[in-house]
């Protein structure tokens, strides 16, 4: 056996790494980034206090100052605190690697994030998958009778969901809480809440078992990689245990800091992308063999359906264009010839929909 083969694992060596393909010289519409970045002043201002952090000292590993900030700015009730991560893929595999007693299960619907599983198959646990409806909802009778033939210790439920961009009934969530009960943790995933107009935030006191997800990627602050999860200050101190204690650096921590006390301008933002999300998805809907599907993010899942073409042949079109988006089309058999697109500024926005059309053509 060669060395490689002695000391990884085999399902390791059988995966590929992550792949994030080069977007210079591209519109890139693939990653649901912001497109919008700080204005001048600002820039300066954040310039000049990032010049005076500490860069030869530890972070302060409690970040009290910055999740008190968190909780001001970002909704979380009284009584309830915060864990931060670097980026949500932290978060994931710090509740992954917390509640991996032998035998533990993970259960998500699919198609969905794929860190949801990646992360339980690394933490030892095993991922159960309960496909959405052909509509993308939620598929309540199979997700209970899952839950009740499985245990899970956690369920995810990201709202709205990746990559299909709707939102699940609220209903159905709540009787998945209840059916979960105390037997295993619910985590709320809302990394595109700032898009969606809802929120599970304020109902942590009703359920001890639920937990809410956040990022501050979605926000315009992607380049930082800064997420937070929100629940019971019990259930915070035990996944606190595990997760490595300087993780957020320096940089980040000011970085998050500041724009927190120019909140506004982020909410500006994301203001400007719902409505241009609004009038892309009408612009898209006209176009021949085009199925849109309604999107609560900051990004839309559209079908290329029409004759002659598909949902790889349309991507390869769009490169041609030196235009990227996601081609989800083989992440699941519901997202068949689908694309994923970031809603972008409105020049961007009227580029991708020109190669679109141009893509369209036969």
């Amino acid at each position: 056996m060669s060395l490689i083969e002695n000391i990884i694992r085999a399902d390791v060596r059988a995966l590929s790494a992550y792949h994030v393909q080069d977007a210079a010289g591209f519109v890139k519409l693939d990653a649901m980034e912001n497109p919008y970045t700080l204005p001048p002043a600002l820039q300066k201002e954040l310039g000049e206090r990032l010049a005076q952090v500490a860069l030869n000292r530890y972070p302060v590993p409690s970040y009290a100052e910055l999740k008190t900030a968190i909780c001001a700015k970002l909704g979380v009730p009284d009584g309830f605190d915060v864990v931060l991560g670097n980026g949500s893929d932290e978060l994931i595999s710090i509740v992954s690697v917390a509640c991996a007693k032998p035998g533990a299960k993970v259960l998500a619907p699919l198609p969905g994030f794929v860190m949801y599983a990646m992360s339980a198959q690394f933490a030892g646990l095993e991922f159960i998958g309960v496909p959405l409806k052909a509509d993308f909802a939620l598929d309540l009778p199979a997700m209970l009778a899952a839950i009740e033939i499985h245990r899970p210790a956690i369920t995810y439920l990201a709202y709205p969901n990746n990559p299909t961009g709707n939102l699940f009934d609220a209903d159905a969530m709540l009787a998945i809480l209840h059916a979960v009960g105390d037997t295993g943790i619910v985590i709320v995933d809302e990394a595109y809440q700032p898009f969606a107009g809802t929120s599970f935030m304020s109902r942590l006191a009703e359920f001890p078992n639920m937990v809410v997800m956040r990022t501050v990627s979605k926000l315009g602050l992607a380049g930082i990689r800064l997420g937070y999860m929100a629940a019971s200050v019990e259930l915070l101190n035990e996944f606190d245990k595990v997760r490595p204690p300087y993780n957020i650096n320096v940089l980040t921590q000011a970085t998050a800091e500041f724009v927190l006390e120019h909140s506004d301008v982020l909410d500006a933002q994301a203001a400007a992308i719902r409505a241009e999300r609004s009038r892309m998805s009408a612009a898209l809907a006209a176009l021949p063999a085009v199925e849109v599907f309604t999107s609560a993010a900051n990004f839309i899942l559209i079908r290329i359906a029409g004759p002659g073409l598909s949902g790889s042949a349309v991507f390869e079109r769009l490169l041609a264009h030196k235009v990227l988006v996601k081609n989800v089309g083989k992440m699941h058999p519901l997202l068949d010839n689908c694309l994923r697109i970031t809603v972008s500024t409105p020049a961007e926005n009227a580029q991708f929909e020109a190669a679109l059309a141009s893509s369209l053509q036969s």
